[in-house]
């Protein structure tokens, strides 16, 4: 997910393999075919960046479009937030991805990096 100043984007379609949790790694031979690249029209105001198993939480699949009100609440907690508050926000968001209302929806890997530039 990025933002280049138009809204949150995908600018990948996230990757469906034969089996599920299908794993590309960049040391396989056939890493070039697989790999998928975007070039961004400027630099990305926010970025995220999730696992398989949240992506049912933070995309539209239907129109591989950004699920906004997954991400706004993350990228309006960044825009405040202060380097002494890292290891809280660290500590949320584990708590967030583990809660009962995350793990009904998914028993798969979950994993979210968030970034918002500060300039």
């Amino acid at each position: 997910m990025v933002d280049v100043g138009n809204g949150l984007e995908v600018p990948i379609t996230p990757m469906a393999g034969e089996y599920a949790n299908m794993t590309n790694f960049v040391t396989d031979e056939n890493a070039i075919d697989v790999l998928a690249v975007a070039t961004l029209p400027a630099r990305p105001e926010k970025v995220a960046v999730f696992s398989d198993g949240i992506q049912r939480l933070a995309l539209n699949m239907a129109t591989n479009s950004a699920h906004a009100p997954f991400f706004t609440p993350f990228f309006m907690v960044l825009e405040t937030a202060t380097a002494a508050q890292e290891d809280h926000l660290q500590a949320e968001l584990a708590r967030f991805l583990n809660s009962p209302a995350v793990n009904e929806r998914t028993d798969d890997d979950k994993t979210l990096a968030l970034a918002h530039w500060v300039g």
